[in-house]
């Protein structure tokens, strides 16, 4: 058998596989923790979109001046987007506080 040829066939199909994979990306989707229903509506469509696009979604609540005193606001959001996306998302990491975010991360069922 001819190496060449060889070394050439399983080249085209390594260049094959890497074309049809998917590479996941992270959105990111950022609200602040008196976010308004409409608001709240028009980027869980975003959310739902990027889910349906295979990618994972990184939800980041900013808090400004004395919304740091009311946390439980942010973790309240945060509990009913996850209900509200248990359907076609899983949570992949809780909410957890790094400064003055609040993050949690979603990945597509």
């Amino acid at each position: 058998m001819d190496y060449g040829k060889f070394k050439y066939e399983q080249q085209k199909k390594a260049n094959e596989a890497r074309k049809k994979q998917k590479v996941i990306e992270i959105k990111e989707i950022k609200m602040r923790p008196t976010i308004d229903d409409h608001d709240y509506d028009t980027k869980m469509k975003a959310m739902q979109r990027f889910f349906g696009e295979g990618d994972k979604v990184k939800v980041t609540l900013r808090f400004r001046g004395r919304e740091m005193a009311h946390q439980h606001l942010g973790m309240a959001l945060l509990t009913r987007i996850q209900k509200d996306t248990e359907t076609f998302a899983k949570l992949e990491q809780y909410p957890k506080m790094e400064g003055r975010q609040m993050m949690m991360v979603l990945a597509p069922r």
